[in-house]
């Protein structure tokens, strides 16, 4: 830290007695004239740092990668544009790889430099296959390659079943097409290297418990939600740089037949998932592990084993030895992004006034916790302290319960998971004469009489602002939330409100109509980010009241169907409501007053807005036959514009629509767009990357890198193709 009179203090004591005299103007002088040196002293320092890579600035990166012949994809967008991410910023200015040049033009044509190259130039985990070694040819009996593919042996079970994969070790005849050709890509050829990459991540889920089939209570699935869901592999680095990427170095869905024969490497603590029996200190076993096909629950588990199925996640145990106490488990899954919640880092508020919740805590129930709150709220000596409280559940129990949370004016309490777990609330149908929603409410605090009780004068201060709440990394199932009263805000982050409520086995919604949120008289902003939510309702006076702002970014908005409402009213025309929109895919129809914004969005559903004349949308999908504001670079209004006829515009309309891999959630690849969907959509933002709530992936940009990393650094006469594993 540089001292502010540093040049003041290098004067004789003479002049600075005489300067005090005069009231210290010579000294407000040099503290000005210091502070440009200050200026001049770190831009010098900063010239020096600039010379090397690992300190420069982000704008100098261009300049050493060009000194050294580093090749910019200017396909990726310009390295000058401001950073909104940290992903952007490691994405389309690549530090690591500008330092790694050298280094890799030595190692050109080594095969586990393509795997470190898509590690360190896109962050996806990479296996590197030459495909000229699965062609199936005759051998030299002199000169034997016992290692090179061979002909099919039906009594080889494992290598049957990752045939065709990027473990496959079975020979193929000759596939002439090129590997990299832009229409039908081949594989199996001489010049042929394949380079398969993961795009899903592997999202741990520690000691939470299975869900129990009702009508076979020996039958469970690891989900809690009761949908059939893959269980995936826990990555493991790799021994060496020139190893070459298996099974346990890729976040890949866990084979029945690998898992059969290597348990030891996904089953235990620390490992890729663990059964817990009649108590969290109890596990299973691993010799008592059976892997099967668990499909229609149709194989019968057999004494003292529990059999397992990965690719369902489902187990069965004995059914005379059924555990009694509850069943636990921690399993991985697969999904696209850090949204939704998970075990995964977020940022959280700090807060004095916490309470926490959980199985190790004092307190174990979340309406134990709120009563708590509100207990604390009504003593004159913490009343100050709680009034910016937060309720904090510390693992990634199942709490089933019915909450009501009750609010006042000038509180704000935000109910959140803790750091690395993921904790569901599950609402049953409990009451017979009301709704079993999760419900949010105002009221005035009042005394025994009935008669609103006077305010303090703290009290007084917060009233300015109306009630706040916040909820933070929660999955909430079996219900919705139901919102009423004088709110100023409601924010949900990094949450899912699953959409139909629950989850049918093969993740089919079993109330798609149903709302996840419902806003009923109430005057609450509602702000929804990296979260997934089903429709949303809104019931308000359009005479006495404006329309409520809701705003929602880098979400998903799932009305179960494109044909079904996301976002609107009952029994009105259009929601009372003003959305803002920014990176989030919407399946279901938007029926609203007014779009003060839409950016970067795609809008699986028809879309209705009562006042045109207000806001815009950008590099937007929506559907032909949409009433939206005006439209700057949406999707299809350019293909149509460029047809020159009608039947090309049916056929263009049709061909940018987007497709997903799946659009059922609970599946590892919902939302993500198929590779068969059109670079209309696929690289359709502003910035060029994808529309949709995966646009802050970068994934068009990264995909660029890649492919103009393989054509530089693949030996001559071979041809590099990029394989999408997931």
């Amino acid at each position: 830290m540089r001292q502010a009179d540093r040049l003041y203090e290098l004067l004789p004591a003479i002049h600075r007695i005489r300067d005090a005299e005069q009231g210290y103007p010579l000294r407000s002088l040099l503290q000005v004239i210091d502070e440009q040196v200050n200026v001049v002293e770190t831009n010098i320092a900063q010239l020096y740092q600039n010379w090397f890579i690992e300190t420069c600035e982000d704008w100098v990166v261009p300049y050493i990668g060009d000194l050294v012949g580093y090749r910019i994809v200017h396909e990726a967008g310009d390295p000058g544009d401001a950073i909104t991410s940290a992903a952007r910023n490691k994405i389309l200015i690549p530090r690591r790889d500008v330092a790694d040049t050298i280094r890799n033009r030595r190692r050109k044509g080594a095969l586990a430099l393509l795997e470190e190259m898509a590690r360190d130039v896109t962050g996806w985990p990479a296996r590197a296959v030459e495909f000229y070694k699965l062609l199936g040819w005759t051998q030299n009996v002199n000169h034997v390659h016992m290692n090179r593919g061979g002909t099919v042996d039906l009594r080889r079970g494992d290598a049957l079943d990752r045939l065709n994969g990027p473990f496959d070790e079975i020979a193929h005849t000759v596939d002439v097409r090129r590997i990299n050709s832009h229409r039908a890509q081949g594989r199996y050829n001489i010049p042929s290297v394949g380079l398969f990459v993961w795009r899903l991540k592997s999202y741990p889920v520690t000691k939470a418990p299975a869900h129990c089939e009702d009508r076979q209570r020996h039958h469970y699935t690891f989900s809690v939600l009761a949908n059939d869901a893959p269980l995936f592999t826990q990555t493991v680095a790799e021994p060496a740089p020139s190893h070459i990427a298996d099974e346990m170095n890729v976040p890949a869905p866990i084979r029945r037949r690998g898992f059969e024969e290597r348990p030891e490497d996904y089953y235990g603590d620390g490992k890729s998932l663990v059964i817990y029996s009649d108590g969290l200190d109890k596990p299973v076993s691993s010799e008592d592990i059976l892997v099967a096909d668990l499909s229609g629950w149709t194989y019968p588990p057999t004494a003292h084993r529990v059999v397992v199925d990965p690719r369902l996640g489902r187990m069965a145990f004995p059914p005379r030895r059924a555990p009694s106490e509850g069943v636990w488990v921690s399993y991985h899954y697969g999904f696209s992004a850090d949204i939704g919640g998970g075990e995964y880092d977020r940022p959280l508020r700090p807060s004095e006034a916490v309470i926490k919740v959980g199985s190790n805590e004092e307190i174990k129930r979340i309406s134990d916790a709120i009563a708590k709150w509100r207990q604390y709220r009504t003593q004159s000596n913490t009343r100050s302290k709680w009034a910016d409280a937060v309720i904090e559940i510390t693992d990634s129990g199942c709490y089933t319960e019915q909450l009501a949370i009750e609010l006042r004016k000038g509180e704000r309490l935000e109910l959140r998971a803790a750091l690395n777990t993921r904790p569901v609330i599950r609402l049953l149908d409990f009451y017979s004469n009301r709704p079993d929603a999760l419900q949010v409410t105002v009221k005035n605090r009042k005394s025994d009489d009935g008669k609103p009780e006077p305010e303090t004068g703290d009290e007084k201060c917060n009233s300015r602002r109306a009630a706040r709440l916040i909820l933070d990394g929660l999955l909430i199932a079996g219900r919705g939330l139901q919102i009423r009263g004088a709110l100023e805000s409601v924010a949900i982050r990094h949450c899912t409100v699953v959409p139909g409520w629950s989850l049918d086995c093969d993740c089919e919604p079993e109330y798609g109509i149903e709302p996840s949120v419902e806003l009923i008289d109430t005057t609450a902003r509602l702000n929804i980010e990296h979260s997934i939510v089903g429709t949303i309702q809104v019931t308000q006076n359009e005479v006495a009241t404006e329309p409520l702002p809701i705003s929602i970014s880098d979400s998903i908005l799932d009305a179960t169907a494109p044909e079904l409402e996301a976002l609107g009213a009952p029994e009105c025309p259009v929601a009372h409501a003003v959305l803002t929109t920014r990176r989030c895919t919407v399946i279901g129809r938007v029926e609203v007053h007014a779009i003060e914004l839409a950016e970067n969005c795609i809008f699986d559903g028809v879309i209705k807005v009562a006042r045109r004349q207000r806001g815009c949308m950008r590099f937007c999908y929506a559907p032909p036959g949409s009433r939206t504001p005006r439209r700057f670079e949406c999707q299809p209004d350019l293909v149509v514009l460029a047809a020159p006829d009608e039947n090309a515009r049916l056929t263009e309309t049709e061909r940018v629509r987007p497709q997903f891999n799946s659009a059922r959630y609970g599946k590892p690849d919902y939302c993500q767009l198929a590779e068969s969907c059109a670079n209309e959509i696929k690289r359709g933002a502003d910035d060029e990357s994808e529309m949709g709530v995966f646009h802050d992936l970068f994934q068009p940009q990264r995909n660029a890198n890649l492919r103009a990393r393989l054509d530089e650094y693949t030996p001559a006469g071979m041809n590099a193709g990029i394989i999408f594993a997931s």
